[in-house]
């Protein structure tokens, strides 16, 4: 099935309608389906015979989305309603959803999964502080396209001034707001001018009615078909010759013979097959159910994510959101634990703290308030107990967006959408802050002091070169018992040569440091600078930590003087377009110039030595019972089980530890070291 036909099959427009209560919403829905003959004869008998026993002298076209008995008795919509239609052009879902402020969170409710908001206006009132928050809410809920409807036309005689003075009104508003796609449309859904067919009486009014912008407006642009996201909700095994993974692809496309990752272990494997019905696809795209079958034999269970290797999404477990409080029992506690559910992935969850409360009537921010109640809606910041794999809301609406559900009754409390930038921003963020941090040290009036004796006066006494061999792998891959053995042959061979263990120096130096990403972090920034110091005493120096993530391992590795064409992970200092990383600037500061190095004399300053072994074969080593630990809930965000591991691309060294013996990997890193260190 080609890629086009499958955009077509899914040629279908959600939008919701918005406004202040009696701005004409669910008038404009019943005579949008009215005029385009969507109303059953029976039903329209029924809506003359209600009409006439209210006194009403029209037809009350609102009353075929005003279902409930009170939204009847008194005129106004209270829940959502939605309709479904159909055009030659395309297909419609409508969610009508209520205008008052006491029902926000059933605007929220009904507008959340909307690809265009109709915001209507009374020709009388102008824009009004409630239109004002219709479009803010459609905002943060990252609606795309706004239409204006100025509705209720004839009341002001159609009268093109009053229509430009309301545009100009909102316009001005609406640069406050992050919507970019705003069209402004005179109509009357009373009598139908604009609605479906152009009216007579606004001739002056040169764009397309209502219907006709709805069948062209243009949303295949808005759905996010670059980030592949396939959360899974069931594995399929009807017999043990089949192994699949059930779900529906909430963003991006896929074809076979692609590369994946499976979050959170960070497994890699090919797609094999993708399965549809009774049908076998090349290639799928968002909105698909489908079934995935992989390569490779891969512990993937409900929950889990299926992305593209190169495309991962965030995965943590602290992140800050726009959260909508729905519960009209009690209000937002941050001591309560609730459930957080996103995509397929539940999780419980502590809403950590209320940073400020928004005021959606005019987006001020209220920092005072410790707490959120119903239909209020703030920013706020969220630790979950397993990890979470979401792309900010603004970027993906299907993995950035959550509901927190009371464990007691099961009730949906809130409604949140993620706030971060797109993962680079987010990273480059992380990198700008940590630069600012690095080159603004507290300490002051400081230079550093070289002393009398320089590297090349202890590289000729030692005689060998100075070398940081940086083991990375997960927890059990072997990391410490190869280089306990490495470094004691090296030693009875004279070597200058020394060990930095990770749960060495968390004994002492980083005692203070945990284990979330920013500790981890600080513990890899200070681990590589002390590396650095025995470097320039002229010591080999053997670093063995887990340290997952290839951002620290790239800032450890620049550091250190690279030689000539080594391998860089990509965006590492080794990357002849980045800073030179023998600069103090790229090290920071306190980090002394890289000493001079004669031509020829020593090939490498950093070796980095990915110890690799698969998730399986070292959790059932498991040498501290760690990863018993990690299964049973007691440990959480242990690298392997729910926290990702991100492997190296180029590292120098390779030892597979699943098929090498401890003397052959001790064999292999040795003469490299040797190699490297040698002048």
């Amino acid at each position: 099935m080609e890629y086009k036909t499958l955009v077509k099959e899914r040629d279908l427009l959600r939008f919701t309608t918005a406004g202040s209560v009696d701005d004409g919403k669910s008038t404009l829905i019943g005579r949008m389906l009215f005029d385009t003959k969507q109303i059953f004869q029976d039903q329209m008998d029924q809506l003359e015979v209600t009409s006439r026993l209210r006194g009403e002298e029209n037809v009350n076209l609102a009353l075929l989305t005003d279902g409930l008995r009170a939204e009847r008795e008194q005129g106004i919509t209270i829940d959502v309603a939605y309709r479904y239609f159909s055009t030659a052009h395309r297909k419609f879902i409508i969610a009508d959803t209520p205008g008052h402020e006491q029902y926000t969170r059933n605007m929220v409710t009904g507008a959340s999964t909307a690809d265009l908001a109709i915001v209507l206006i009374d020709a009388r009132n102008g824009v009004l502080t409630q239109s004002k928050r219709h479009g803010i809410i459609a905002s943060l809920l990252g609606i795309p396209h706004v239409v204006v409807c100025v509705n209720k036309m004839d009341l002001v005689d159609y009268s093109r001034e009053r229509f430009e003075e309301i545009v100009a009104d909102y316009r001005e508003f609406a640069q406050k707001l992050s919507v970019h796609d705003i069209e402004f449309i005179p109509v009357s859904a009373l009598k139908g001018d604009n609605v479906v067919n152009r009216s007579e009486n606004m001739s002056w009014f040169e764009g397309a009615p209502l219907l006709q912008f709805l069948e062209n407006v243009t949303i295949a642009a808005d759905r996010n078909l670059v980030d592949f996201r396939f959360p899974v909700q069931h594995v399929v095994r009807p017999h043990q010759d089949f192994r699949g993974f059930a779900g529906q692809i909430v963003s991006g496309t896929i074809k076979v013979g692609e590369e994946v990752v499976a979050l959170p272990s960070m497994q890699r494997s090919r797609i094999k097959s993708i399965n549809f019905y009774k049908a076998e696809l090349e290639e799928a795209a968002e909105g698909q159910s489908v079934i995935l079958t992989l390569e490779d034999e891969i512990d993937i269970s409900r929950g889990d994510m299926i992305v593209r290797r190169h495309n991962i999404p965030e995965v943590e477990h602290e992140f800050e959101a726009t959260l909508c409080w729905m519960d009209e029992r009690r209000e937002l506690k941050t001591d309560t634990n609730y459930i957080l559910q996103q995509t397929t992935n539940r999780s419980h969850a502590l809403v950590d703290e209320v940073l400020y409360q928004l005021d959606v009537n005019t987006l001020h921010r209220r920092t005072e308030s410790e707490t959120l109640r119903l239909n209020e809606i703030g920013r706020v910041k969220v630790t979950t107990a397993k990890p979470v794999f979401f792309d900010p809301y603004e970027r993906n609406r299907n993995t950035g967006g959550f509901i927190l559900i009371d464990p007691d009754d099961f009730r949906t409390v809130g409604a949140g959408m993620i706030r971060y930038s797109s993962r680079s921003t987010i990273e480059e963020l992380k990198r700008e802050e940590r630069a600012k941090r690095l080159k603004t040290p507290k300490s002051t009036g400081i230079t550093w002091d070289p002393g009398l004796v320089g590297p090349q006066d202890r590289i000729r006494r030692q005689g060998h070169g100075p070398l940081c061999v940086w083991l990375t792998g997960l927890s059990g891959a072997g990391k410490s018992t190869i280089a306990k053995e490495v470094e004691k042959r090296l030693f009875d061979e004279g070597y200058q040569i020394t060990r930095l263990d990770g749960d060495n120096v968390r004994h002492g130096l980083n005692a203070d440091l945990g284990f979330n990403r920013e500790d981890r972090r600080e513990n890899i920034r200070r681990v590589g600078h002390i590396a650095r110091l025995f470097y320039d005493f002229g010591a080999i120096v053997l670093c063995t930590f887990i340290s997952p993530y290839r951002e620290e391992r790239s800032y450890v590795r620049a550091l250190f003087p690279a030689a000539p064409g080594a391998a860089a992970e990509p965006g590492a200092a080794g990357d002849p377009n980045q800073t030179d990383p023998s600069s103090p600037d790229a090290a920071g500061p306190g980090t002394p110039p890289t000493p001079p190095t004669p031509a020829g004399t020593r090939p490498a300053g950093f070796l980095e030595v990915y110890t690799k072994a698969s998730l399986a074969e070292a959790e059932r080593r498991d040498p501290k019972g760690l990863y018993k630990r990690a299964r049973a809930g007691e440990i959480h965000g242990f690298t392997g089980i729910d926290d990702p591991y991100e492997e190296p691309e180029a590292p120098e060294i390779i030892l597979d530890t699943d098929r090498l013996s401890v003397d052959e990997a001790v064999e292999q890193l040795t003469e490299a070291i040797r190699r490297a260190s040698a002048l």
